[in-house]
């Protein structure tokens, strides 16, 4: 089950708050336990390493000189982010901790330079070591939070994203990620209120509205969807470089109303603005299944069960699509995965809205 779960309390902007580690031991599965970790061992430093002979470089300098040199890292490590080096900014970070180990700045950095990595609970682990030394940004928080969203603990997500919209609300992203958060703990209206404040601050951003019109439907509020999704297309009409997202959601929403003609016209828009979007093919092989179209729809669900081998879903209908084309084994083949997956209950999660 979940190993540890740290929680430290620091003084905040309005008193103590609380920042905390997870560490699941499967993924997405969620903590409900806290405890206090104790330092290792390992961090304790023999008396002989100060015994002459024994002094890196390092040691060597004076206080002033390893914090210039600790600070010269950081600057490089920066300019490595920039440019996309991860790799190569986490190793100038980690070298600038060993001189400056309580250097907060650092730690937040390292943070941000795991979380672009993917690599959510090491981030954690240095967001919380840098709040234990300062209070960290509306920004910090931000990426706090999209940490929490990657390991699929959106109450966690919906907290640090609060507080970080609480302390910048000029922020139109969190706002955005906050109506992602509310969205999927089907807190609809929440959701629509967060995306509107986006929109207030980002005027015609795509994607906003098209999610806007998401939590609109999840409220039933299906007449209103359609309008914002229709106006987010709209929008992005005379644009050389489009978002797929509102002719999916809104193709989706006409399939389950039975409009199946128009939401194909929709999604196959989609599929040319993103071709590797795994939506747009489980739609297209749903509508084209429901036209009897089955060469179309074995076309795309093969495509979509290429691009999310762990979804059961797919693997079913695409073994119903086999068997009614009089492909026996090759159907056998799908309904055999298709009740594997189901049975271990993988359920892969889309966070990249």
């Amino acid at each position: 089950m979940v190993q540890d779960k740290l929680s430290r309390l620091l003084g905040g902007r309005d008193g103590i708050y609380v920042l905390c580690l997870l560490t699941p031991a499967i993924f997405f599965e969620i903590p409900s336990q806290f405890s206090f970790s104790s330092p290792s061992a390992s961090t304790q430093l023999h008396k002989s390493a100060f015994e002459p002979g024994h002094l890196t470089r390092s040691q060597e300098l004076t206080p002033a000189q390893r914090l210039e040199e600790s600070q010269e890292m950081l600057r490089s490590a920066n300019e490595l982010l920039k440019s996309g080096s991860l790799p190569d900014a986490e190793k100038q970070v980690r070298a600038s901790l060993e001189k400056e180990p309580d250097a907060w700045r650092a730690h937040f950095l390292l943070g941000l330079i795991l979380f672009k990595q993917g690599r959510a609970k090491e981030s954690l682990d240095e967001y919380t070591e840098g709040a234990r030394l300062h209070t960290p940004s509306a920004e910090d928080l931000k990426i706090v939070a999209l940490n929490y969203v990657l390991l699929g603990d959106f109450t966690e997500a919906d907290k640090w994203l609060t507080k970080s919209t609480a302390w910048n609300p000029a922020d139109a992203e969190a706002w955005y990620h906050l109506g992602r958060t509310k969205y999927n703990e089907s807190r609809f209206e929440e959701a629509v209120g967060a995306f509107r404040r986006c929109l207030q601050l980002e005027e015609k951003d795509v994607k906003a509205k098209s999610n806007l019109g998401l939590s609109l439907a999840g409220l039933g509020r299906v007449a209103e969807a359609q309008a914002t999704y229709r106006e987010a297309i709209a929008w992005q009409a005379q644009s050389a470089a489009k978002t797929a997202e509102p002719y999916i959601d809104l193709g989706d929403l006409l399939l389950d109303r039975n409009q199946t003609d128009e939401a194909i016209a929709l999604l196959l828009t989609a599929d040319a603005i993103s071709p590797e979007d795994v939506r747009v093919p489980e739609m297209l092989g749903r509508a084209y299944w429901r036209q009897n179209k089955l060469e179309d729809a074995e076309l795309q669900l093969e495509k979509a069960v290429k691009l999310t081998p762990a979804s059961a879903a797919n693997h079913y209908l695409l073994g119903q699509v086999y068997r009614k084309r009089g492909m026996s084994e090759k159907a056998k083949v799908e309904f055999d995965r298709a009740s594997e997956l189901s049975a271990s209950h993988v359920s892969p999660a889309n966070v990249n809205r």
